[in-house]
């Protein structure tokens, strides 16, 4: 049976969500159960996206379908598969899942307390470096073992491209989910614009990982 290539990325989500989980039984977190309330609904979009594109791949969201299209597409590097499960889950599930898991609570909540839910979600950033060799020496490599050699050339010098790159992924959704509890609460604009606004981005941006925008495309992704 041909392998799916949408495993690249599931096999990388679910190393980075056990390193998660550890994080929080460890204590790392400022509040490990909100933390464990927001994997579970962060889990919720991917799998309900993974749900629609099966049942009918028009009723997923576009973002995903164009990540995954691709794991039929021949040509296509495991790294790209990997990226663009990366660039839906993140710029785009995480920025509605923030919204989900804050937006009731934020109004109420100190200055103090707003920052330690931004210290929760920086940390992340730290548990993804943590992350990221296993997952090229595991997964990327299994599927292009070229890369091994690449990643002893490069001297950790790509883990840490891969973690800046992600990270600043993550502080723009960070400020896009205050823009949408702005908007949800009748001060800005329509929250559902918003929405397709920042899909549109996403998607344009795994056209990008996938070679359609050329190098400006590709430089957009930084």
């Amino acid at each position: 049976e041909p392998f799916d290539r949408r495993a690249i990325f599931l096999d990388c989500y679910t190393r980075m969500t056990k390193n998660m989980l550890e994080a929080v039984a460890e204590a790392r977190f400022n509040d490990g159960a909100w933390v464990s309330s927001l994997l579970s609904r962060f889990a919720e979009y991917y799998f309900d996206a993974l749900t629609a594109y099966g049942e009918n791949a028009d009723g997923a969201p576009a973002v995903w379908r164009v990540a995954f299209n691709a794991a039929s597409q021949p040509g296509i590097h495991s790294m790209q598969h990997l990226f663009l499960g990366v660039n839906a889950h993140i710029r785009y599930d995480l920025v509605l899942t923030l919204v989900d898991m804050l937006r009731e609570e934020w109004p109420g909540m100190t200055e103090r307390q707003r920052q330690n839910r931004y210290a929760d979600h920086k940390l992340v950033n730290q548990i993804i470096y943590e992350t990221i060799n296993s997952v090229q020496d595991a997964v990327i490599e299994l599927h292009n073992p070229e890369m091994d050699m690449i990643d002893k050339l490069m001297l950790g010098v790509d883990e840490w491209l891969i973690f800046r790159l992600i990270s600043n992924w993550r502080e723009e959704t960070w400020n896009h989910a205050q823009r949408l509890m702005t908007c949800a609460g009748g001060v800005s604009a329509d929250p559902h614009a918003a929405i397709e606004e920042i899909e549109q981005s996403v998607v344009r941006h795994a056209e990008a990982i996938l070679g359609k925008h050329g190098i400006r495309g590709l430089l957009d992704l930084l």
